[in-house]
């Protein structure tokens, strides 16, 4: 019996989605070629859509895939690895994605709050997955640091104090050194 072994690789998260009740996509972000156009990931993120909305479990082979999802009021998230990825990896970085979500939305996780802070769902995730490598799975270093980049507003989108202000702090730091 031939059996295949397969290199450890670090590319462990093949997309990242989060879709309305209705299926539609609110966000998406693909790591591989897997599903090279727009048509191809509709098509596949309408099927994960039918196959996962009325069932209570956490993971589904699909397509060749592991997907594991969670839902929370009006809000499908999912974590899409290969069907040989560890599934308590993908289910960390779900976790974690969503977690980070409730703590810098306040608990309010839902379709609404998630469209008015989309740079933070962004930002959030840049933070978790990278290139399909997963950065960081602890929900408090990811909303940290969100927070710190949350911080970085261009001067033309502050107001003299604020800019005196960072200049300042700038002045102060640069002596210190």
């Amino acid at each position: 019996m031939d059996t295949v072994t397969l290199e450890p690789s670090l590319y462990t998260v093949k997309a990242v989605l989060i879709l309305d009740n209705d299926g539609e996509r609110l966000y998406a972000k693909y790591y591989d070629g897997t599903y090279p156009s727009v048509k191809e990931q509709k098509a596949f993120e309408k099927n994960i859509f039918s196959k996962t909305h009325r069932t209570d479990s956490e993971i589904a082979l699909l397509e060749g895939l592991t997907v594991v999802y969670k839902s929370n009021i009006d809000l499908f998230f999912y974590v899409i690895g290969s069907s040989h990825e560890n599934e308590l990896m993908l289910m960390a970085v779900l976790n974690c994605l969503f977690d980070s979500l409730s703590q810098m939305l306040r608990k309010n996780v839902e379709r609404r709050a998630l469209l008015e802070n989309m740079e933070g769902l962004f930002l959030a995730v840049d933070e978790i997955v990278d290139g399909g490598v997963i950065l960081e799975s602890d929900p408090q270093q990811v909303v940290h640091r969100v927070a710190l980049r949350g911080e970085d507003v261009p001067y033309s989108e502050q107001t003299v104090t604020q800019v005196l202000q960072s200049a300042k702090e700038q002045i102060k730091w640069s002596l210190l050194r």
